[in-house]
């Protein structure tokens, strides 16, 4: 079966356009890996009531599908890191999600990141021997 890692990217204060267009740039740098696809995860179907049209949150989500590459997620988290360290202005906080496990990155120092990326890379290269 393949790995899926699922990706949320928020901004405090984005609008829509700012949250798409950084999902975008990411998609197109995580899609020059070794990776089976990456995808925009859609939209519930169903708002609730007075919900707004466009989620934001559905719009900085992406789902990324590793296949059977044992490097392909560190690949991932260390693209991941190095577009989180471009984003001048406020970093978004990102939400990473594989299997059951969660890594939410926040306010946080590069060197805080740096770690939990780490960390999290090695809970699944663990899991994966």
């Amino acid at each position: 079966m393949d790995n899926e890692l699922q990706i949320l990217l928020s901004e405090e204060g984005s609008d829509v356009e700012q949250v798409a267009q950084r999902t975008f740039r990411l998609r197109e740098e995580l899609l020059e890996l070794d990776v089976d696809d990456v995808r925009a995860v859609p939209a519930q179907q169903d708002a609730p009531p007075g919900a707004r049209a466009v989620d934001v949150a559905a719009v900085g989500a992406l789902m990324v599908t590793l296949g059977g590459a044992a490097t392909g997620l560190g690949q991932v988290v260390a693209v991941i890191r190095d577009w989180w360290g471009r984003c001048h202005g406020t970093r978004p906080s990102l939400r990473l999600t594989l299997d059951d496990d969660v890594l939410e990155i926040s306010e946080a120092s590069e060197e805080q990141v740096s770690e939990a990326f780490d960390l999290f890379v090695r809970r699944h290269a663990e899991a994966g021997a």
